[in-house]
């Protein structure tokens, strides 16, 4: 499967962006798809997961109650809906897939899309 992620940009704090990470050559929904965050001098981390099968979702505390991991089958589609975004939240968000979860390990991540920057700046 390829990935593409896209939805990025620069946003006052407080606001709001959706990621998009969109699949082509296999269906998304046979995978369990996360989204990942990298900044600068630091490792990337696994923020939030949709699971293969019944699509159960997880979420790390930092963006808990903030963020929302969805899936679009018609569109073959997983999405990242931030909200009350924090200058904390800058970085480089990747999004990745695997056969049944997302391992907390990116090394062990099978399928990464490109990243896509989102800058949290007044």
């Amino acid at each position: 499967v390829q990935l593409q992620a896209s939805g990025g940009g620069l946003v006052q704090p407080g606001g709001s962006l959706r990621l998009s990470c969109g699949a082509s050559g296999d269906t998304l929904d046979d995978y369990a798809v996360g989204w990942f965050r990298q900044a600068p001098g630091r490792r990337r981390e696994r923020i939030s997961c949709i699971a293969s099968g019944d699509r159960s979702t997880y979420s790390t505390d930092s963006v808990k109650g903030r963020f929302t991991i969805s899936s679009d089958n018609a569109k073959n589609t997983v999405y990242l809906q931030m909200n009350s975004l924090e200058p904390e939240d800058t970085a480089v968000y990747y999004c990745a897939a695997n056969s049944i979860w997302c391992p907390a390990n990116e090394k062990l991540v099978d399928h990464w899309g490109q990243g896509t920057q989102v800058t949290v700046s007044s």
